[in-house]
């Protein structure tokens, strides 16, 4: 059985969503397996714009979706989804989605305490996305959370409810704010609890019959390797493991039904939030490859950051998540650019590192070495063979695999579904 694992190889941002969409159409069934809603896919297709937050990005397609028990959910964020979704068109029912009953729930309180926190953070704000997600995954470990199955047992809730509350509220009354409404959190979870409950199931069970049938399954990562909680560049990461191994743990399957890793890399860096960034272009081409790559994030909004492509990072992410090859995305962005530039190693003290140190303070100091290339006038946009690429388009995709030591298995070259050169398919690997 060849199943495929998609993550991010740099900060998130760097186009999974047509890259799931695309896989998601040939797969039988598509996981979510970590982050929670704070972590935005677009998809094009046929001229329509969908945005998922929370939702596997099989579901446009009408591929079996399921979310599983890595992931943190908000119910009533799921409910705005399916609802949105559902005026587009897209049908939604428990035949082709499946909610993991032992998902940890994002409640209000969680959204309240990730605002009161980076509201007094100051100089040390993250940049999270004020979600609740850090919160509910804390509560997950710290063993208070709430979680999908405890929606059908409201009525036996109080001592669970003791054990949240009485660290919530110490927390809260830090921040000169009034206890939970126990009752208001109760009425909420009631109203709501049908709508969840529909889709809840053993997932790790449901998984286990659809790969004995020998079926293909696409598991789908959020945000980026940079962005995990131990490998990223900490503090500023998410509060999940969003490397190809958890694809395992978040799901209930064993570590072999990762198959074959994709590692989605855009043709050039950008970030959101707060953190260390060696490459940044703060200036007149920056701005400009943030225009055209249209740099704001599908949840939030927010504009992105951008500079150019860090092969020492995508070198690094590619071996701590065991990348079987990578996608290039957004090639077309560089179109019309007289030279364009590629990390290949940083200094730091009058060293040279080919990798990016742990300390925040190195990660901050680092100072990028540049192997500059000549550009390419013509358009990219749409090719569909290396044949329809401009030369020297063709020799930054082949320095690129070079730099990372990792081969290129497609590359994107617009939003379109279709537009991509496929050089490797990883489902028949």
């Amino acid at each position: 059985m060849a199943n495929v694992t998609v993550i991010g190889a740099q900060w998130g941002d760097e186009g999974k969503g047509k890259i799931v969409d695309w896989l998601a159409s040939r797969a039988d069934a598509v996981v979510r397996f970590q982050g929670g809603h704070n972590a935005g896919h677009t998809l094009v297709i046929g001229g329509t714009t969908y945005k998922l937050s929370l939702l596997p990005s099989g579901i446009v397609s009408g591929t079996m979706s399921l979310i599983g028990n890595g992931v943190v959910l908000d119910p009533w964020a799921l409910r705005e989804e399916v609802d949105k979704l559902e005026k587009q068109g897209v049908a939604i029912t428990d035949d082709n989605l499946a909610i993991a009953d032992n998902c940890p729930l994002i409640l209000p309180l969680h959204r309240d305490l990730d605002a009161l926190r980076e509201g007094a953070a100051g100089k040390g704000k993250i940049g999270t996305t004020g979600r609740g997600i850090g919160p509910a995954y804390e509560d997950k470990v710290g063993r208070r959370a709430i979680r999908v199955c405890d929606l059908a047992h409201l009525d036996t809730l109080e001592p669970q409810l003791d054990r949240l509350c009485a660290h919530h509220d110490a927390l809260r009354a830090g921040f000169d704010q009034p206890p939970v409404d126990r009752e208001a959190l109760l009425e909420d979870l009631r109203d709501v609890a049908p709508f969840v409950l529909r889709f809840a199931q053993p997932v790790w069970k449901r998984l286990k019959k659809i790969r004995k049938a020998g079926a293909k399954v696409l598991f789908e990562g959020a945000q980026g390797v940079l962005l995990d909680v131990d490998h990223g560049t900490y503090p500023f990461v998410t509060s999940s493991n969003t490397v190809s191994g958890t694809a395992a743990s978040g799901s209930g399957l064993g570590p072999n039904a990762a198959g074959f890793v994709l590692g989605i890399v855009k043709a050039y860096t950008t970030r959101v939030g707060s953190g260390p960034f060696p490459t940044e272009l703060d200036d007149e081409t920056g701005r400009a490859l943030g225009e055209r790559g249209h740099e704001f994030g599908t949840v939030t909004g927010r504009k992105r950051r951008v500079g150019w492509f860090d092969a020492v990072l995508v070198r690094q992410t590619c071996a701590i998540s065991g990348v079987t090859g990578i996608a290039l995305t957004k090639i077309d962005v560089l179109d019309g650019l007289d030279k364009v530039r590629i990390c290949t190693g940083y200094r730091l003290r009058g060293n040279v590192y080919d990798y990016l140190p742990s300390h925040a303070g190195d990660q901050a100091a680092v100072q990028p070495i540049y192997e500059e290339m000549d550009g390419w006038s013509e358009s990219t946009a749409g090719a569909r063979s290396f044949a329809d690429l401009p030369a020297n388009a063709v020799k930054y995709i082949q320095r690129v695999q070079e730099l990372i030591e990792c081969p290129v298995a497609l590359v994107s070259t617009s939003p379109e579904r279709d537009d991509t050169i496929l050089v490797r398919d990883p489902f028949e690997d």
